[in-house]
């Protein structure tokens, strides 16, 4: 089994950016727990980051080419925004899980609304950086 975890725009300011919304953890602090659950529960795991949506774009088309069987994808602000990403996410085979630090139901009216979700296996929001971790495990179960 092997994870891509996809993190969105904004997100390499994790620790700095909104720390009471978004947690002080680093982003890099975050990919390195994913990367010990994923030993942990025997998932090879990769994370990428990008402010760029053609970037994230392309690596949902060729996740498949590099034999993930997963995707954990934080679409940050494009959650809202990327008809785009939704259209590479329902043209790809491969599950994907949609996950965000803060609970986007409790947020302003914009954040509210995941044009996302509708096109992913399922959305993990309001744990912190425990949400990556909540999918990586559902996928554990999801794909065993």
């Amino acid at each position: 089994m092997k994870i891509l975890t996809i993190h969105g725009p904004n997100l390499n300011l994790l620790g700095q950016r909104e720390p009471e919304i978004y947690g002080r953890q680093s982003l890099n602090m975050i990919d390195n727990e994913i990367g010990r659950r994923g030993e942990r529960l025997g998932i090879a795991t990769v994370c990428r980051q990008s402010n760029h949506e053609g970037e994230i774009i392309d690596w949902l088309h060729q996740a498949a080419e590099n034999d993930f069987t997963g995707i954990i994808l934080n679409p940050a602000g494009f959650t809202h925004t990327s008809v785009a990403i939704r259209d590479a996410i329902a043209a790809i085979e491969i599950p994907v899980i949609e996950v965000h630090l803060s609970n986007i139901s409790s947020r302003d009216d914009f954040r509210q609304k995941s044009l996302t979700a509708a096109v992913c296996r399922g959305t993990i929001s309001g744990f912190g950086a425990a949400s990556y971790l909540v999918a990586l495990e559902t996928f554990k179960i999801l794909l065993n």
